[in-house]
């Protein structure tokens, strides 16, 4: 697994790909907006299908993106052939990052199904179905691999470690306990 995060995101003490990656011994993280193209080329090298975890976005076309390779299903049937590629940044950042490296926004890409909802209540998501680069990770491996439990431990760790940074919060004015 590539995770690619934004340079802003590297300092924030609730990001969740740092953790990711702690927790996944074949993950790689790298840290950057626009990769120079010998290097992404060498990220995505190797034997193995690179899969975007990203959604599918139709505004992309009109900002003159590539479209996705459809995903080839044969694919599936081998998952530890597969190389999941996550950006990690807000929405804003992430669709920056794909606009900004071309050979990203050809690869084919991962849509996640049934996810539940996020455990990551220390950020605001602006939709119901948006998920920490942790959570999403985590849930597209699960699907990838046809696991659903496997990853629950890293879960479960994850809302630990939403708990600690919930109590660094100071109550607003007005909440009552």
């Amino acid at each position: 697994m590539l995770i690619l995060q934004h340079p802003l995101e590297v300092q924030q003490a609730k990001g969740s790909a740092r953790l990711l990656h702690l927790s996944l011994a074949a993950s790689q993280l790298v840290v950057g907006e626009k990769f120079e193209p010998a290097q992404l080329a060498a990220l995505l090298a190797g034997p193995r299908h690179n899969i975007l975890l990203y959604p599918d976005t139709p505004a992309q076309q009109a900002l003159g993106m590539a479209p996705a390779q459809p995903l080839d299903a044969a694919w599936l049937l081998q998952p530890q052939a597969l190389r999941l590629i996550v950006l990690d940044g807000t929405w804003r950042k992430s669709r920056k990052m794909l606009y900004l490296n071309p050979p990203l926004q050809s690869l084919p890409r991962l849509p996640l199904k049934a996810t539940p909802p996020s455990h990551y209540l220390i950020r605001k998501a602006h939709l119901p179905d948006q998920l920490s680069t942790l959570e999403a990770t985590v849930y597209a491996l699960a699907q990838l691999e046809q696991a659903p439990q496997r990853y629950d431990a890293l879960i479960a760790a994850f809302d630990g470690f939403v708990a600690q940074q919930a109590a660094f919060v100071p109550p607003r004015s007005g909440d009552q306990f």
